[in-house]
């Protein structure tokens, strides 16, 4: 490299230190970033089967078995049996949860604040519709079977 940051890199840096403050002001919630980023999928995805959320979780069926165990211990979620398939365990974010769910999002928003800090509001619009368009274009490609000579090195 020659100094200067890929995208990718640059991207993860910047997900990296924006996951890290937010850690430091939701310290005080009492959650795990494991336990926190599941809540906030599960209250965009009621009703979600386990295997469904651990897929947008990208983590294990198991491991996410374990964190929605300590989030139902603590009240703030719930699994219900689903109606024809009792193999199926439906979450669901319980009342208690919304608003440690309300403290996170504005814990969210501070640190986003602080991350646009010195970026115009029009700068702000455009990265947006770049990273949208990237991120639209990534999900189609992923789609497309790599061609067999990309895959060899050499």
């Amino acid at each position: 490299m020659n100094g200067n940051p890929t995208l990718g890199f640059l991207l993860h840096d910047v997900a990296r230190l924006l996951r890290k403050r937010f850690e430091q002001r939701a310290r005080c919630l009492g959650l795990t970033r494991s336990q926190w980023q599941t809540l906030a999928y599960l209250s965009s995805n009621e009703g979600i089967h386990q295997g469904g959320l651990a897929e947008i979780l990208e983590i294990e069926p198991i491991t996410l078995v374990r964190i929605l165990d300590k989030l139902a211990d603590r009240g703030l979620i719930e699994r219900r049996q689903h109606p024809s398939d009792r193999r199926i365990w439906l979450l669901y974010v319980r009342e208690e949860a919304h608003p440690l769910l309300a403290e996170m999002r504005t814990l969210g928003e501070l640190t986003r604040s602080e991350a646009f800090q010195s970026i115009p509001p029009e700068q702000r619009d455009l990265l947006f519709d770049i990273l949208s368009a990237m991120k639209t274009n990534l999900v189609q490609a992923c789609r497309t079977p790599v061609a067999e000579n990309e895959t060899r090195h050499g």
